[in-house]
């Protein structure tokens, strides 16, 4: 067909674009790996070429994975908010004396598994603070007792930072730790405690917390003993353009080297509640990522990334249901997990984490005229809704998700399992 009028609007677009965006889009639609100073020059993209950057993610996102958008039933534990770490970012965390620190006894998390297992969740995601007092073993434990229960659930569970919490707790070594947790059921880490691989930017929102180099190194680590991981970022803090072009190759050339990467989330910084935005301590800090900011993170990182991770998640929890639905059309292609109940993003401020129904998924990917199916954990398995015709999903009738699972404010409202009497049965009276 011919249609001149559209012709024309999409060549003047695309004639506004700078000769050194178009170079940079050329070569990675060509297949190209992206230099940091590449990427670096594509997140400062405004205007037409933004829009052209926006379009080259999507097209390249469907030549490479086509017009599915995947998504998992799972089910969020965040088993304590209490935490030896004062990160800036984190809103979730408490003191071990503090009225509102909890700790989720196994029996209590097994329960919470297998009520989401009942209801069809192939995973569960196992992250939490880190707390004193805490023996070195207990992650090793708490898989042992969710696999003892619930041997076909997907554990992906304990971020680096936790990883090496229990390592060093333990007394053993990093490999030796991820080994443990390998046979006692752990199937994938989340690639979390990343926030932004520089050091500089680190030392000011979260000092104390895991390098760049140990964060490296724990996840090669856990793919050469055979445990797969997820990645992320987190951005719209005070982080540059270059800061983001480097994390993302540093995740790429992990990739290059272990192939054992299944995805990237980025995740956007929800400042509401954080101590370092009510502080007011850190120069420059912003609040969050504008929405020019998400749609660049997602398209730039299509471009950097696709060759060697080519899935790449929104953030419904971040974003909500509506942005993160538009920014399927910046080079995304899985909608995350249902979740739940997230505790993590909620504590910070954002109005979303309690639960997303299957159903939800499916309609809003429809939206996009694109097509549903449910995934596995490391997107091995996936169930493809090409028509409207399946059986519902027994978390789609869940009409009370509050009431049913709980939340994060009825959690820490609670007198049942607060930490400090836990903390205070350790340390004797």
């Amino acid at each position: 067909m011919n249609f001149p009028h559209l012709q024309a609007s999409l060549e003047q677009l695309f004639s506004t674009v700078t000769p050194s965006t178009g170079r940079i889009l050329d070569r990675a639609l060509s297949g190209a790996n992206l230099t940091i100073e590449e990427a670096t020059e594509l997140f400062d993209s405004e205007g037409s070429d933004l829009l052209a950057l926006i379009a080259a993610a999507n097209h390249l996102r469907a030549r490479t994975v086509g017009d599915v958008v995947s998504y998992v039933v799972n089910r969020n534990i965040n088993f304590t908010n209490v935490c030896v770490k004062a990160c800036g970012f984190c809103a979730f965390s408490r003191g071990h004396l503090a009225e509102e620190g909890y700790l989720l006894p196994l029996d209590e998390i097994v329960r919470r598994a297998q009520e989401a297992y009942d209801l069809g969740a192939t995973e569960v995601c196992v992250q939490a603070g880190l707390a004193p007092g805490m023996e070195g073993w207990h992650y090793v434990k708490l898989c042992r007792a969710l696999k003892e229960a619930l041997p076909a659930l997907h554990i992906h569970g304990f971020s680096p930072e936790e990883v090496l919490y229990g390592s060093t707790l333990t007394g053993v070594g990093v490999r030796d730790y991820l080994t443990a947790l390998k046979e006692a059921g752990v199937g994938s880490l989340p690639g979390t405690s990343a926030e932004i691989l520089v050091d500089e930017i680190r030392a000011q929102i979260s000092p104390g917390r895991i390098s760049t180099a140990q964060w490296i190194n724990l996840i090669q680590t856990a793919h050469e003993v055979g445990i797969s991981t997820t990645s992320t970022i987190m951005y719209g803090h005070i982080e540059s353009a270059h800061d983001k072009a480097v994390h993302l190759s540093i995740l790429r050339d992990i990739q290059r080297r272990t192939g054992k990467i299944t995805e990237f989330v980025p995740l956007s910084f929800v400042y509401d509640e954080t101590p370092m935005f009510h502080r007011k301590r850190i120069a420059g800090l912003r609040q969050g990522a504008s929405g020019a900011e998400v749609m660049k993170m997602y398209a730039v990182a299509r471009l950097v990334l696709n060759n060697w991770i080519p899935n790449l998640q929104v953030s419904w929890v971040k974003e909500g249901p509506k942005f993160a639905q538009i920014a399927l059309l910046a080079g995304a292609n899985d909608f995350g997990g249902t979740l739940i109940n997230e505790s993590i993003s909620t504590a910070a401020g954002s109005g979303y984490g309690q639960l997303m129904r299957p159903a939800q998924f499916r309609a809003l990917i429809r939206e996009m005229g694109r097509t549903p199916a449910e995934r596995s954990t490391t997107y091995e398995k996936i169930t493809l809704f090409d028509t409207e015709d399946h059986a519902a999903h027994p978390l789609d009738a869940v009409d009370d998700p509050v009431e049913r699972f709980g939340s994060y404010q009825k959690l820490i409202g609670l007198r049942d399992h607060r930490f400090r009497d836990f903390y205070r049965t350790q340390k004797g009276p």
